[in-house]
Parts: structure tokens; sequence; C-alpha cells
């Protein structure tokens, strides 16, 4: 709670910032016993209303915890398909104020040799990887701004096939209209160094955390070194970033810690 309630002081939540998040809710498994989706739901909501987010990327997300979500927090509207391109699967939901956004266009892609195809897969991954997308115009200035949201292969022999899906991110990206800024957030299941983010940050920022650490902590709240979640964006000025360790009484909402930045609205 200490460093959320620092995040929360040191960035002030004025109209013309933009708060944005990375968030893997861990998806609804009956194994997970006391930390089972039902269990920790409401706690995932307080999180939620702790970091007064305007916009963020989900990653593991079922249809039925969007809508609870949703129903508790009904200034956020969500958008996104399942990666089998229906809504029983795994989500890359990605939830934005409707105070503050308009959601100009949206649209989904897969990391594969071919993005177009739904459902569709390669380089030795066990499960379809994808990424949402959306245009939303700001409200209280009227400019544009690309947001995308993606969940990479979680193996570790999956490293090559990981460098592949940041090719096919980075081709998306560099289609986009010029001059439009850009929010990638996602769970990449790669620390953020080595290829896939050397790939990335050749034309994108990572909005690296000041407390930089690991983000997967199993439930536990102790994670490991690695920061598998990040934030990298181009064309926008960062304010601040850190990774929140929200909990009540050790219990967690989420066996990853999202990632939170602000950045001055374009």
């Amino acid at each position: 709670m200490k460093l959320l309630l620092l995040l929360l002081l040191a960035i002030p939540a004025a109209g013309e910032d933009l708060r944005v998040a990375t968030y893997n809710v861990r998806y609804p498994a009956p194994g997970d016993g006391a930390n089972v989706w039902h269990e920790r739901k409401d706690l995932f909501v307080r999180s939620l209303e702790q970091m007064r987010l305007d916009v963020f990327g989900t990653q593991e997300l079922f249809a039925p915890q969007a809508e609870y979500i949703t129903a508790k927090l009904p200034q956020y509207a969500w958008f996104g398909i399942s990666r089998r391109g229906n809504h029983e699967d795994e989500h890359m939901g990605v939830f934005y104020r409707m105070d503050k956004l308009k959601l100009i266009e949206s649209g989904n892609f897969w990391l594969s040799p071919t993005p177009e195809v739904a459902g569709s897969s390669a380089w030795g991954m066990t499960l379809p990887r994808m990424a949402t997308w959306g245009v939303f115009e700001i409200k209280s200035t009227g400019r544009r701004l690309y947001f995308v949201n993606t969940h990479f292969p979680h193996r570790r022999e999956d490293e090559a096939a990981r460098l592949e899906c940041a090719k096919v991110l980075a081709a998306f990206l560099l289609k986009r209209p010029r001059g439009i800024p850009a929010i990638l957030t996602g769970d990449f299941n790669t620390d953020a160094a080595g290829a896939a983010y050397e790939l990335l940050t050749q034309t994108l920022k990572e909005a690296k955390p000041a407390d930089a650490g690991g983000t997967f902590h199993g439930f536990s709240g102790k994670p490991g070194t690695a920061r598998i979640d990040w934030i990298l964006y181009s064309g926008l000025k960062l304010k601040g970033s850190e990774i929140v360790r929200f909990n009540e009484a050790g219990r967690y909402p989420s066996d990853h810690f999202p990632v939170v930045a602000a950045f001055s609205a374009p």
C-alpha cells in the first residue's frame, strides 16, 4: 500500500493527465484455491479504484471477468475478442473511461505470419497469441491516441517465438499514421531486456518504473527479478511510472503486479 500511496501523491490525477496500466488479471482458474476469481474479484475492483486509471490493457481476461468489472465500475467500457476469435477464451481486453476517451476504431490481430486470421499461431507456440488495439480521441484535447495490448507466449523455450511476435507488433505500429502517439501494454513473458525488448524499443520507449523489479509473484507478493509486464510508448511525455503492489492483509488481486504510468495528455 505504501508504494501505491506514493504513486498517487506523486502523480496527481489532473484532468490533463492520462493514467495508463498493464494488468494481467489471472484467468478464473478453478485450481487457484483461496485465490480463485470469485474470492478475489472485489479485491481486484478495489485495486482499480485505487489506481484511478483512464485506460488499461489486460491479459488472461475472460468475458465474465470483464462483465463483472464494468458492472462494478460503470465509468469504464471495454472491448476485445478472445485469442480463438470468439468470447470463450482469454481476451486482451482494453478498458477505458468513457468520460475521458472516445473510441474511434478498434480491432485485433494475431501474432503469426497471418495476423488477419483469427486463432492463427506459429513458431512452435502452444496457444494462439494476439493483440487488441484501439484508436481513441482524448475528449479534453481532441487529439488521437493508438493503444495496443498483447500477451506473448509463456514458456522458457518460446524466446525465439517472442522475437517473432515482437516483429509482428512492430510492423503493425509502423503502419499507423505519423504524428499519432502510441502506447503498447502487455505481459511479454520475458524480462525487459533481450531480443524482443530491444526490437520494440528501437521505435518505442519504456515507461520504466522508478522502483523497477519483478512483476510476476504468483499471489505471494514476492516476485522474481524479471519485469515481464511493460508499458511502451511514443509521442507522449512521461510523468511517472510505478509497479503497484496493492494488497489487503497479504491478499493480492492477481498473480501479477500491475504497472501504472502517467502521461501528459497529448
